[in-house]
């Protein structure tokens, strides 16, 4: 390509650009104040530690789905459940019933549950008062409930992955992009149908109503779900699958206050677990919730990172 068809071509780009920018009805970026950029940055850097934590997302490598019956587990091919190369060639049993599952481990094993020797316990589910993780190693495994079935989910607290996971590539921070927004309830809150990254299996989160605000003098709309003390969005938007995760991003949002107040800090969105580990139960953003514009802000999505941290390398 010559000189001056690459001028023609970036001058023709950004022409088209700045098209879309005045369609959209955007503004000239604001100056990003000191203690603003501050917040974000602390914000990305507790993001990080979070992912890296022994129950983040970084360090899964294994996710099992449970029938009932009794499966057994160990990293010997003639197990019913393979853990990676590692762990003990036959560990024990899982007895999945009615009550949930039980772990029946083999004389000889040294697998621990708050630091003291199992021998038969009942791993009650994430959803239980008092969820339950057990040891061998640098290995620790839990069961997880999702759309009332049970699944072992299996962790290597020193996975490569944790050291060789790349940086989170960010939009610029763009204060005009955290938004005010307006919670307008439903009669009463309903439950959501979400489909999730694995076919088959539904996220129903209740929801209280959709929050409204404005971009670029634009009014939208975003379904929130409860979150325990917060709102919880997924959206989607332009930019997915071209910048960031196709399956869309999430973003937390403070309670509303008594007139149904809150902010959506899109500097804060960022990408489900699925992004980075092939072994999160991830929900997608539904229809209602894909906006027609892209939304510039919080984290992009490198599907080579993704899967340079799914191996390990």
């Amino acid at each position: 390509m010559s000189a001056v068809t690459t001028r023609i071509t970036r001058s023709l780009a950004a022409a088209v650009l700045g098209c879309a920018i005045v369609a959209l009805g955007a503004e000239p970026k604001a100056p990003v104040a000191p203690d603003y950029r501050a917040e974000i940055l602390a914000w990305r850097a507790q993001r990080l530690e979070e992912l890296k934590a022994p129950d983040g997302y970084l360090n899964l490598v294994g996710l099992y789905w449970l029938e009932p019956g009794t499966s057994r587990i160990g990293s010997a091919a003639d197990n019913d459940i393979v853990f990676p190369a590692g762990a003990p060639a036959h560990i024990g049993t899982l007895q999945v019933g009615a009550d949930g599952a039980v772990l029946v481990t083999e004389p000889g094993v040294d697998v621990r549950y708050d630091g003291d020797p199992v021998h038969t316990l009942l791993l009650a589910d994430d959803w239980s008062e008092h969820p339950v993780t057990v040891t061998h190693g640098s290995f620790a495994w839990s069961i997880i409930r999702r759309d009332r079935r049970l699944a072992l989910r299996l962790r290597d607290l020193d996975s490569p992955a944790l050291s060789s996971f790349a940086p989170i590539e960010y939009f610029p921070i763009d204060p005009a992009l955290r938004v005010d927004a307006v919670l307008h309830r439903y009669a009463k809150p309903r439950v959501i149908d979400v489909d999730t990254v694995i076919e088959g299996l539904g996220y129903h989160p209740q929801s209280p109503g959709t929050l409204a605000f404005e971009i670029g003098g634009r009014t939208f709309e975003l379904e929130a779900y409860d979150a325990g003390d917060s709102l919880f969005v997924v959206f989607g938007d332009a930019t997915s699958g071209h910048g960031t995760y196709p399956a869309g991003r999430f973003l937390y949002a403070d309670p509303p206050d008594t007139i149904g107040h809150t902010v959506l800090d899109f500097n804060k969105a960022h990408n489900p677990p699925c992004a980075y580990n092939d072994f999160a139960t991830c929900p997608v953003a539904s229809p209602r919730n894909r906006l027609p514009v892209p939304i510039e802000a919080g984290e992009k999505f490198d599907s080579a990172a993704h899967a340079r941290a799914a191996a390990g390398h």
